[in-house]
């Protein structure tokens, strides 16, 4: 790390990279500086501000700067604090030192602004960083093409995509086309210049927000103003058009990404395999992880996981198997997700000795998750091969503490195959293993009691339920009911019908009250 840092040290250098390296020999700042005492320009002391690994020790030389009267302090040296301090969270110095600005007299510059809205948006602080950016609009300061991306970062990570649109219609673009062809300002124009950055956020923002029309608008304003768009404008535009079903455009955009030789990367396949592969263009799907390898491109294992999930999920067997040798022999993991839908192929294909083998190759390997016995359980439970899925949830205990998912699948597999008896006992043994039933799966219990016509059996579950305090919605409520009808007990039904009345009124009453 020192080489590193004296590396480039020295690549400003003058007496900078002395200072630096006394800075970090001595922690007595008069010492550190004394042979440059009295003699720092305000471009060293930016440098040397910028270059503290920590907030604290730049904190220290900012406040001893401040205490030799013959160092000025100026804009750019409190610009840099708010970053350093802004990265570390500290706002209690950040608004120290913007009151202390305003008190020597200190005025705020556009990229001051900038800085601070930058900050606070960085430290998921939305308010804050649009209260940074209201003060800046009351100074008559207009942000730059930087702030104005953050802002509509900001926006877009929020989920507020029109207030994204408006504030970069707002501030970006005089005299343009409107989407309609007319003149108008405020949409993108010729007279825009930015820059690619800006445009992408754009993009972007328009397809996260449904937007299509929008975003192609931009793409094409972006293409008469000059700029190139990079591969992750491409990207971008792909994407959005897949997740709308229009995949002509998709290849459309192929097309002109390779009239304007834009190299196609790892990420341009993935999207493309991802969207043929939900849209039943399996071939396609292929044929693109096909391309990806002849481009020399890196082997990605979401690409390979992608198309092995929909071999998977169409009981294409020999196709994933294929696939799954070939992932071996270039090292490339399976996920869970993919893995627990390659189980369920070989179950669904009746293969079931090599869904057990394939179970078994991860669960030996020792990074199953809860999520994935569940999925294991489950995809040999609905089958009503029991016995398996017993054994998984034997070797999940193995492996780790049981979680509730365990115990819902399974007694969801025991409910399937009518093991109405092994269904209440495992439930019931739940808290002897330091788990509490949840909604789910009470409720999945009930049902299955209910529809077994045991319905007696099912109302004392749900007595355990309301006693457990487990918010109940009707539908536990309505099976039980169901099945007292069915057998003639419509006193029974009754009773439990002004039951579920009674605790639906509590429920309101109780949600008004908070």
């Amino acid at each position: 790390m020192y080489a590193m840092c004296s590396t480039k040290w020295a690549s400003y250098g003058g007496c900078i990279p002395a200072i630096l390296g006394a800075l970090d020999s001595f922690k007595d700042l008069d010492e550190a500086l004394k042979p440059w005492a009295e003699k720092l320009s305000n471009k060293e002391r930016s440098i040397i501000l910028k270059e503290q690994s920590s907030w604290e020790r730049a904190l220290e030389i900012f406040e001893w700067f401040k205490r030799k009267q013959c160092y000025e302090l100026n804009v750019i040296h409190y610009n840099i604090m708010f970053r350093i301090l802004g990265k570390a969270h500290k706002w209690g110095y950040v608004e120290r030192l913007w009151n202390e600005m305003s008190f020597r007299g200190i005025e705020p510059i556009n990229s001051t602004y900038g800085t601070l809205i930058d900050v606070y948006s960085k430290g998921g602080m939305k308010q804050q960083a649009l209260c940074w950016l209201g003060k800046m609009n009351k100074q008559g300061m207009e942000p730059d093409e930087v702030t104005m991306g953050i802002v509509v970062q900001l926006y877009k990570k929020a989920g507020e995509f029109r207030k994204a649109e408006e504030f970069f219609q707002k501030w970006s673009f005089n005299g343009s086309l409107r989407h309609d062809g007319s003149e108008t300002s405020g949409s993108v124009g010729s007279d825009s210049h930015l820059s690619s950055y800006t445009y992408n956020t754009l993009i972007d923002t328009y397809g996260k927000a449904g937007q299509v029309r929008e975003a192609f608008d931009t793409f094409e304003s972006m293409l008469r103003e000059g700029i190139v768009p990079t591969t992750v404008t491409f990207n971008t535009m792909i994407h959005i058009c897949g997740n709308h079903g229009r995949l002509e455009e998709v290849a459309q955009m192929m097309k002109k990404m390779e009239e304007v030789k834009c190299i196609p990367d790892t990420r341009t396949y993935n999207i493309l395999i991802s969207l043929h592969a939900k849209n039943d263009g399996i071939k396609m799907a292929a044929g693109y992880l096909a391309k990806m390898k002849e481009a020399c491109l890196e082997s990605d294992p979401v690409s390979y996981c992608t198309l092995l999930y929909a071999y998977s999920i169409r009981q294409m067997v020999r196709e994933a198997e294929d696939l799954v040798h070939e992932m071996d022999e270039r090292h490339l993991e399976i996920d869970e997700y993919t893995q627990s839908a390659l189980t369920r192929m070989y179950i669904e294909a009746g293969m079931l000795e090599k869904s057990w083998l394939w179970f078994r190759r991860f669960h030996l390997a020792g990074n199953m998750s809860s999520e994935g016995y569940s999925a294991n359980i489950d995809a040999f439970g609905e089958r009503r091969y029991v016995s398996e899925a017993e054994n998984i949830f034997l070797c999940s205990q193995e492996r780790k503490r049981l979680t509730v998912l365990e115990f819902n699948v399974m007694i969801k597999a025991y409910g399937i195959a009518k093991s109405y008896d092994k269904a209440c006992w495992l439930f019931d043994s739940m808290q002897s293993h330091g788990v509490v039933p949840d909604k789910c799966g009470y409720s999945s219990l009930i049902q299955i009691l209910a529809s077994a016509d045991l319905p007696h059996v099912a109302k004392r579950y749900l007595k355990k339920m309301q006693e457990a305090g487990v918010v109940s919605d009707c539908i536990p409520y309505c099976a039980v009911i169901s099945s007292f009808v069915k057998l003639g007990e419509l006193g029974m039904a009754e009773g439990l019908y002004n039951e579920m009345i009674q605790s639906v009124v509590s429920q309101a009453e109780a949600i008004f009250e908070n």
